[in-house]
This record gives structure tokens, sequence and C-alpha cells, in this order.
């Protein structure tokens, strides 16, 4: 029985394959070894069952089913793993053995010979094999060297040609200049993972919509988690304040929710998806099908999983990662919210270290979704600390600027 390490075969019925045996069949082990040898239109392959990679622990068998009967003859089997012949690698070929001296035929030079069981084993490079498929190898054998020559001047062409298109591009648009299209092209990827943004909204509210970030149906499953919010009292704000059981911002922003029933049911629904999201970003690797917990609605685990995770592989099964790509995109969702919690000016600097992120990478997003940068003067609890940062998102939309990632490629540069 065979198995092919690069695949598996789509018509066996095309494969014919050679078995060898050793000749010393005196030898206890000897005798028991054998090599396997295959050929397609495309590869060659060779197999054995001797050798480090060889698993002596499992035994392999084949039944053989009789149709008439209804029974079956079980027989001893051995697997063999294919392996191709890459370029570069070393050839084994096998030809039958000489019956007379002076039948020995002449191998090219460099090759290295031995012989098995009424065989003789060769040991070609890869040039020596193609000198030999030229002289005496088949009709397809030869249709397959051209078609790996043929194969191996392309790519050489081709990369010459990249190599002299791009000489051509730095020499009519200069180092500078291809310097800041890629700090555009990066500042187009964040873009990327940032909320819909309408540049021609006429109000606020309307740049980013509360739709884009909360649909009707999922801001409808958060009634029944943020009632907790709702009906919260001073006491157990102070104690949720001593558990860290929140972020701050959340934390924060429950001191003064509105009086109103209505505004207070909107402004709890917003806050616990704003505080479900910012521990999601803590995660890395999502391994549970419900990583918030039984309390988190299933659309919201959904619409998690599927806006704010990757698609990675991994040890045979697909799973779900918080790249560094992803976790700006919920910074980028959570800026949003915040900025509809707090009539669209919020504390950047109360999110980002609730993020863990760094306050240039924090600047970074908040520049690209076009917000305005200052600092914290004459606001209730800030009046002291002149190193929080807000970002107010008002019209006209200010114009989208490269600056901070162009200089540091000059930097390095």
């Amino acid at each position: 029985a065979v198995q092919f390490s690069n695949g598996r075969l789509r018509r066996s019925d095309s494969m014919r394959f050679t078995v060898y045996r050793n000749r010393d069949t005196a030898h206890p082990r000897r005798k028991h070894r054998r090599i396997l040898v295959s050929e397609t239109e495309r590869l060659s392959y060779v197999g054995n069952n001797f050798g480090l990679k060889r698993n002596s622990l499992c035994r392999y068998f084949v039944g053989v089913l009789d149709k008439d009967s209804g029974q079956i003859e079980v027989y001893n089997a051995e697997i063999f793993n294919m392996q191709p012949l890459l370029s570069g690698r070393k050839i084994l070929c096998l030809i039958p053995a000489p019956k007379s001296q002076d039948a020995r035929p002449i191998f090219p030079l460099g090759c290295k010979v031995s012989s098995v069981q009424q065989s003789v084993l060769i040991c070609f490079s890869l040039a020596q094999m193609d000198l030999c498929i030229e002289a005496f190898g088949t009709s397809k054998q030869k249709r397959a060297l051209n078609t790996r020559r043929m194969n191996a001047v392309g790519n050489d062409i081709l990369n010459t040609a990249v190599t002299k298109a791009a000489a051509n591009i730095i020499d009519a648009k200069g180092v500078t200049a291809l310097i800041q299209d890629v700090a555009q092209d990066d500042v187009q990827n964040v873009s990327i993972f940032l909320p819909p943004c309408n540049e021609d909204a006429d109000k606020p509210e309307n740049v980013y919509k509360f739709e884009d970030i909360l649909s009707p149906a999922e801001y409808e499953a958060l009634r029944v988690p943020a009632a907790v919010f709702v009906n919260i009292t001073p006491e157990e704000i102070i104690k949720k304040t001593e558990d860290k059981s929140h972020c701050s911002f959340v934390l924060e922003e429950l001191k003064f929710l509105p009086a109103d029933e209505k505004s207070r049911d909107h402004k709890a629904r917003c806050l616990w998806f704003l505080d479900t999201l910012i521990k999601f970003s803590y995660l890395k690797v999502i391994k549970k099908k419900h990583p918030m917990g039984p309390e988190c609605p299933h659309i919201i685990s959904r619409k998690l999983m599927k806006n704010f995770t990757s698609l990675t592989y991994n040890n045979g099964s697909v799973q779900n990662l918080i790249s560094a790509s992803m976790k700006a995109k919920i910074t980028a969702y959570v800026i949003a919210l915040a900025l509809h919690i707090n009539n669209f000016q919020t504390d950047l600097t109360n999110l980002q270290n609730d993020m863990k992120l760094q306050e240039s990478r924090m600047m970074d997003i908040a520049k690209a979704m076009r917000l305005k940068v200052s600092k914290a003067k004459g606001l209730p609890g800030l009046e002291n600390d002149q190193n929080h940062k807000l970002g107010t998102l008002s019209l006209p939309l200010p114009v989208q600027k490269a600056s901070g990632i162009q200089r540091k490629r000059k930097k390095m540069n």
C-alpha cells in the first residue's frame, strides 16, 4: 500500500509501480528491504520500507473480499510513503542488471553505482539525469524535461522583468515619492478597519451612524443583559470599581446615567456593548464557542466572532484569532460608540488605557477617524490632568493626513 507525501491520487489506475528487493537474502534485516518507484508525467516518486522514518510500532493488512462467498482473506502488507524527486536532489534509478560482463552499460561520469537483487541502483544528480533522459528517455520523459526547462526559463525572465520594472519606477518617481506612497497606503489599509464613514453627513451623528455599529436586532438583544446597568445603585458602582469588574470608561459613565427611563436604557445598552468589546479585545485565540459567557446574547457573540476575528490555521484546525489589525478595528468601533455616548466628544486617554494600547497607536486610529485631538481642559474630573487627550467629531471633517507614519519611515531610512 502506498501514500503520497504531497497529496492524494485522483486516478490510481494511471500509475504503474515497480518494486525492488535487496539481494542479501541471508541478512536478517536487509532481506526485507524494498524500494518502490513510480512515475507520472509531472513527477517521479520513490519510497522504501527502511530508514529513520519507518514506523515499526504498526502492522498493516490488506483484506481481499470474495464476493461469491462473502468472506475476506487477510494478507500482511507494508506502507510505502512516496516522496517526489524534486530539483536539486539526488535521483535513484534502477535498471536490470547485465547478464554478462560485456553487456555492462556505460553510465555518466560521477554516478554512484551499487547493486540489488537482479538490478543495478544508480544515484544520479539532476543534471546527469537530464542527460540520460535526452539520450535514452521515453517520449513522455522528454516532454516532462522540456516543460520543466521552459518553466525555469520563464521564471528567470519574470524575475528579470520585475527587477527592471522596479528600477524604472525608482528612477522615475524617486525614493521620497515612493515613501510617501507607502505611507498613504498604510493610511488606506487602516481605513479598511474603520466603521463606515459618511463624509457628506450634515450632522456629526450621521458620520458614523449608530446602525452601522449596532443593528436594530443587536440593539434589541442588549435589553436583557444591560438591565444590570439600568438599575445599578451608587453602592454597586463603588463595589464594581473596587473589583475592577468593568473598564474604567464604563464605570465612570455609570455615575452619570440619565434620569429619563428611555435615555437611561439606551446609554446602559451602549455601555454594556462597549464593555464587552473591550473585554473581547483582551483575548488572543478564541477557543470557546461563546467566549464572553452565557449572559452574552447569541447574536452579539456571532457579531464578535464574525466581524472582529481573523481565521487562522493551526495544528490541523481552523481558529479565530484577534490579530493586531482586528484589535485596531475593535478600537475604532469603541471610539465610535463612545462618541455617540458622550455627544461626539470623548476622553481618548481613558479608552486607550482600557484597550491597553500605546498613545501613538490610539492617536493614529483617532486621526484616521477624522477626529480633532486636543488636550483636556476644564472638564469635570480633569482640571488638574493635562495629559488626557480629547477626541472631537465635528463638521467639516478635517483632511486625512499620513504625517505620523511618514515621519516614522523617513527616520528609518
